[in-house]
């Protein structure tokens, strides 16, 4: 089995019905399909014992209390047998009946230290769909993920690779992907593959400031665990000055209008220094 594809689910019966049904509609069926769900009061049981009658796939499933999403992801990736993992929670949707068949060609051409194949995320704003090609096939660096992460959804994960670098870290509540991806891309080397497909379609309208806030406090608790003192001051004072000094590179005439600006005032505060 080459790929085992990971829903988690609680009580969210109509998210999962359209995920489910995304998957189920696949022209390829050279995976397996796992729903990890949290012990649903709603129909969502329903729904799964329903779908397993139907139709014919590698179907396997478990309902049973959890202590949080990261607890049910890591229950799936115990249970995969396929040689990469892909998430797919309830309320996200595979871009086309074709993708996966589109991906699982793509994993065939990877080497063996190939080990993270990713693509596109369909983001539905309130304002129309945003294609998210994540570092789109650059290599990334400690600075993309102080700022950002790898999309989560559109990416087929080796499942050694969680074997070698421990799983998720369940005592976070939303970042513990984004902890891992750090860990495993950012400080252990770890290069991540890209492919130009649409993969996944991902809603952000349900987006709460609530969870934004808790992703600030946890994110900032984890770099301060993770990056050294000393290291991390640098990205906390410059970070944001090197993402302004990208923007303005990508302008030919007003990157070099700031080129000249900083060479005056280096040759002033050189000739001020030497006045001195």
């Amino acid at each position: 089995m080459k790929l085992s594809i990971i829903t988690i689910n609680y009580n969210n019966a109509s998210g999962l019905k359209e995920t489910m049904q995304s998957v189920i509609n696949q022209t390829s069926k050279e995976f397996e399909y796992i729903v990890v769900d949290g012990a649903s009061t709603d129909e969502s049981m329903d729904l799964i014992y329903h779908i397993i009658s139907s139709v014919k796939l590698s179907f396997n499933f478990i309902s049973e209390p959890d202590s949080g999403i990261y607890n049910a992801m890591n229950k799936g990736i115990r249970m995969a047998k396929g040689d990469y993992v892909q998430f797919l929670n309830s309320g996200d949707l595979l871009a086309s009946q074709e993708v996966t068949e589109k991906m699982l060609k793509e994993l065939y051409t990877l080497n063996s230290y190939q080990t993270i194949l990713y693509g596109n995320m369909l983001k539905l704003m309130p304002k129309g769909i945003v294609r998210d090609r994540g570092f789109a096939g650059r290599i990334p660096t400690m600075l993309d993920f102080y700022n950002g992460t790898l999309n989560h959804s559109p990416a087929y994960i080796k499942r050694d690779l969680f074997e070698t670098y421990g799983l998720y870290d369940e005592s976070l509540k939303v970042v513990s992907d984004w902890k891992w991806y750090l860990q495993v891309i950012a400080l252990c080397g770890v290069v991540p593959v890209y492919k130009d497909i649409d993969v996944t379609i991902f809603d952000m309208n349900g987006i709460s400031n609530v969870n934004s806030e808790l992703e600030k406090t946890e994110r900032r608790e984890v770099l301060e665990n993770l990056i050294a003192p000393s290291v991390l001051l640098d990205y906390d004072r410059f970070a944001f000055s090197i993402d302004q000094l990208k923007r303005i590179k990508r302008f030919w005439f007003f990157g070099k209008s700031f080129w000249l600006i900083e060479r005056i005032l280096f040759k002033y505060e050189k000739w001020f220094s030497l006045k001195e």
